[in-house]
């Protein structure tokens, strides 16, 4: 016998008219430039399933993976030479998947080059490493002959400290300059979100969004532009009154000094909501609802004193616009959204 499980204690609402609206913004402040979109990590943990479509219909045509694996729940939504893979083919079966299916590889190495080319070759990106040192043929590569052998629709480049106002963005452009003429090419692309903020000159013919797509501020300029797409709520299992000297939690970290009336949430560190939020809060109709000690695996307490109408079942939502979440748990706004557990996606 089989049966509908009965709804949720845990959701993640996201707002979709922002998200599509976050694309639109960004892709206007890439001035000549098309914004793309970076959907790796399962859209930087909010769902494929539920932002590709929306960034497809806001506008979007490219959207950046990491990883072969994560192709296929994208390719559901898009056409696959829609889809580039930033980590390229490290085997034969990653350039044959990519022949098979039609998606575009990023092209990280000379090895990869020639395993490209061995392979048939055909249109690919290729990454050069203006100075962050991850992927990326090096600069003084792109004179060899492998690179030239490509056919390279976006030759592209990563900014290492864009959110930051510092001369390194300017050393990295201007060596993008200086190779872009040695390697045939369709499109330059090497802005992310925080690289769009630094201005047009870094837009080239395509940007690569990916964290202010999804609510993060990644420079000022984003500031009062960029909207909150997610926001986690999480309900109340258990109401109980606390009386002096009563503690909560594992460790005993929270003794009550006087009378409280205390929700038992359902929501942990294993929804992503991670111990660096102890002293923190959740939130009702503007009232902040105190932590109590420790976070659980699934479970956290909040001061229910100042919300006496709050009752079991109720609903509390989790501060989660990420400038001020970032401040409060000293993550960065990339980990608050992809440390998201699934939990919160399936209610």
């Amino acid at each position: 016998m089989t049966a509908d499980p009965p709804p949720p204690a845990l959701r993640l609402r996201l707002d979709k008219d922002a998200l599509a609206s976050n694309w639109r913004a960004l892709d206007a402040m890439s001035g000549a430039a098309q914004a793309g979109a970076a959907v790796k990590a399962d859209c930087y943990g909010l769902g494929v399933e539920a932002c590709v479509p929306v960034l497809r219909d806001a506008g979007a045509e490219q959207f950046f993976v990491a990883h072969w694996s994560e192709v296929a729940a994208v390719m559901r939504h898009v056409a696959p030479d829609q889809i580039s893979v930033l980590h390229g083919p490290l085997k034969a079966e990653d350039a044959a998947y990519a022949r098979a299916t039609g998606v575009v590889p990023v092209i990280n190495s000379l090895q990869q080059a020639k395993l490209w080319l061995e392979s048939g070759g055909g249109p690919c990106h290729l990454m050069v490493d203006t100075g962050i040192n991850r992927l990326g043929i090096s600069v003084s590569e792109c004179g060899d002959p492998l690179a030239g052998q490509l056919e390279v629709d976006i030759l592209m480049s990563h900014l290492a400290c864009a959110d930051e106002d510092v001369p390194m963005n300017a050393q990295q452009l201007a060596r993008f300059h200086e190779v872009t003429p040695q390697i045939p090419h369709k499109k330059l692309s090497m802005a992310n979100s925080a690289g769009i903020g630094l201005g047009t000159d870094y837009a080239f013919d395509l940007t690569r969004p990916g964290l202010s797509l999804y609510g993060g501020i990644a420079r000022p300029e984003l500031d009062g532009t960029i909207r909150q797409v997610a926001h986690p709520e999480a309900a109340i299992l258990q109401i109980r009154d606390l009386q002096p000297g009563d503690s909560v939690g594992y460790n005993a970290t929270f003794t009550a000094e006087r009378r409280v009336r205390a929700g038992v949430v359902s929501l942990g560190y294993a929804d992503g909501f991670l111990r660096c939020w102890n002293g923190g809060a959740l939130v009702h109709a503007g009232q902040q609802l105190p932590l109590l000690g420790k976070v659980s695996m699934d479970m956290i307490v909040v001061d229910l004193t100042e919300s006496p109408e709050l009752s079991e079942g109720d609903w509390l939502t989790v501060p989660y616009w990420l400038p001020d979440a970032a401040r409060q748990t000293s993550l960065s706004q990339y980990e608050l959204l992809t440390v998201l557990g699934t939990r919160l996606k399936q209610g």
